[in-house]
């Protein structure tokens, strides 16, 4: 278990932010591990292409195969800036990534290569992973990141309406099933880790190219990041409503297709003409199953759909 708590001073700057840098990594661990992600499929031939790059390479070989340590420095948070400048100045923040902090991190990898040693050394690792990153995004990213991103705004812009409605504690509670708000701290459910921390800056940012899962980023207290996996990404579009209503049958299926924003029982009930009984009973065998959460804003319940649907 990782325990976060957080100040009431603290509570006051955590923000949502998109991370291009941490869709980017996630997308290069795809690539190293021959891994498929379960919507977007397996990364293509542009993404081993910029393989051949040395200084990707140099990237690649500090990454984990599947789970395991990420160096934080590839990954800063999104700073607070228009999110066309997110990626450029996030690649100024790795590339400024002190030499010291760079050869710890490199060091703390599992097998990072010969060159990713010698640069580390050397002082070189930082700008030099700024210079991957960028070639890697080129290659394997550009073209596709709005269509990305428009996913990812999607998840934003519910979270703010949640945020709105029912304050941060809402949206804390919401990222992940294995994520708790406790009113104040987040309890993050990990089985080899057992220690606390107290941020004084946190960002929660949806990472579509991780999902289902999450993972934290809370080493430095000044600039801790959780990354969450954006909900609703895994619900099947309106070709595909057949084979979810043989699942979970017809109504629930429809239902579940309808709550990719929070909503009430009774708007429910109103927009799909059912009893408030019957969307009740629905909602009730949905959340028990792990396929929906609700939340309380003010005297109203709303219910989502949540990343457990794959």
């Amino acid at each position: 278990m990782i325990t976060a708590r957080l100040t009431a001073p603290v509570l006051s700057r955590v923000r949502l932010a998109i991370s291009p840098a941490a869709e980017a990594l996630a997308w290069l661990v795809r690539t190293i591990d021959g891994s498929r992600h379960p919507i977007f499929g397996a990364p293509g031939p542009a993404a081993r292409f910029a393989l051949r790059d040395r200084d990707v390479r140099m990237i690649a070989s500090t990454l984990p195969r599947g789970k395991g340590y990420m160096p934080d420095l590839l990954t800063p948070p999104p700073p607070r800036t228009q999110v066309e400048r997110t990626l450029a100045e996030q690649l100024d923040m790795v590339a400024a990534t002190e030499a010291d902090v760079a050869a710890f991190q490199v060091a703390s990898s599992r097998r990072p290569s010969a060159d990713a040693r010698r640069a580390a050394e050397s002082g070189t690792f930082s700008v030099r992973a700024a210079q991957g990153l960028a070639r890697f995004w080129d290659a394997a990213m550009a073209e596709s990141w709005s269509g990305l991103r428009e996913r990812l705004d999607i998840d934003m812009t519910a979270k703010s309406k949640l945020m709105a409605n029912g304050g941060i504690g809402e949206v804390l509670g919401s990222l992940h099933t294995r994520i708790r708000w406790t009113g104040e701290a987040i309890e993050i459910a990990k089985s080899t880790y057992h220690w606390e921390t107290e941020p004084t800056d946190l960002v929660i940012s949806p990472v579509a190219l991780t999902w289902p899962t999450y993972y934290v980023q809370l080493e430095e207290p000044d600039s801790s990041v959780l990354y969450y996996p954006p909900q609703g990404l895994g619900i099947p579009t309106d070709g595909d409503r057949g084979a979810m209503s043989r699942l979970i049958g017809t109504t629930r299926a429809t239902l579940l297709q309808d709550l990719h924003v929070p909503r009430s029982t009774t708007d429910l009930s109103k927009r799909h003409q059912l009893a408030v009984g019957t969307v009740s009973y629905h909602l009730s065998v949905l959340h028990n199953s792990g396929l929906v959460t609700k939340s309380r804003a003010k005297r109203t319940v709303l219910y989502q759909r949540t990343d457990r649907l794959q």
